[in-house]
């Protein structure tokens, strides 16, 4: 069992990772090594846990002690666990623990993309996303629909921010991603690895999502962009075929986060 720590006004020091440090400071909370990301909600750690990530310290009511947290519990080791009645802690620490327990948990090193995609045969690639909702929702669509892998340009919002990995209802735990070294340099890497890209985007010039030819292809990288703007045009340039999703009622585009649902869902190996 955890160690169960009564929160008083002498042992909040250490709560600050939880209520006042911002996600790049838990980022570099053990620079030069890995720092930490906060899981939110049962659901959301408990699939951390099963993702093999190590509890740093955790935070939660009395009553989730003996309640829906009290079987991960036993499995977060001798990681503290700071707790006391829900105004007790808001009167504390300033911070309404809303979504129930929250874990810190320690972060680790990620593969190169090379490694992570060796045996993958669908991947998505975000170029430039940089909302924690739609990170999170693509995830969690990524996980659901058939896609083995996820890799991100590094101006990409962090899959472990605290909003991300609520969103994604902790599935940012459970498919393997990592980063690309480049924002925009990246669909000849791609290549080397084996993959066809297929550019997600607006363009005239470009085939149905529907074409069959694509279902055929034995290992294919969906890429998306930015909320806004989409994808770069040297990336659309570069990438193997320029795929668009048909509209209709006058709509020109989707949220990339729906957008990535429809492209996983149909490109998917299922």
């Amino acid at each position: 069992m955890s160690n169960i720590i009564e929160i008083n006004k002498s042992n909040t020091d250490v709560l600050q990772i939880f209520v006042l440090m911002s996600e790049p400071q838990l980022l570099h909370y053990f620079e030069p090594a890995e720092g930490l990301f906060i899981a939110e909600s049962p659901k959301v750690i408990e699939r951390a846990l099963n993702g093999g990530y190590e509890p740093y310290a955790l935070l939660m009511e009395h009553k989730d002690i003996e309640g829906q947290m009290k079987e991960l519990l036993c499995r977060c080791g001798d990681a503290p666990v700071y707790t006391a009645e829900f105004d007790e802690i808001t009167a504390i620490t300033g911070f309404k623990l809303i979504r129930g327990a929250l874990c810190a948990f320690r972060r680790r090193a990620l593969p190169t993309a090379e490694e992570l995609c060796k045996t993958a045969k669908r991947i998505a690639v975000l170029e430039n996303v940089v909302n924690p909702t739609n990170i999170g929702a693509i995830f969690r669509s990524a996980a659901a629909l058939g896609m083995d892998a996820v890799l991100l340009t590094p101006s990409c919002c962090d899959p472990l921010y605290r909003r991300s990995s609520r969103v994604s209802m902790g599935t940012v735990f459970q498919i393997p991603w990592t980063y690309l070294s480049s924002d925009t340099d990246y669909p000849q890497q791609l290549r080397e690895m084996g993959f066809k890209t297929a550019a997600m985007a607006l363009s005239d010039n470009s085939v149905s999502i529907e074409a069959p030819e694509l279902k055929t292809i034995e290992r294919l990288a969906v890429v998306l962009g930015t909320e806004g703007e989409g994808l770069a045009d040297k990336t659309i340039t570069d990438c193997d075929y320029t795929v668009k999703i048909p509209m209709s009622h006058g709509v020109d585009s989707l949220n990339v986060a729906a957008a990535s649902a429809v492209a996983f869902w149909q490109l998917g190996l299922h």
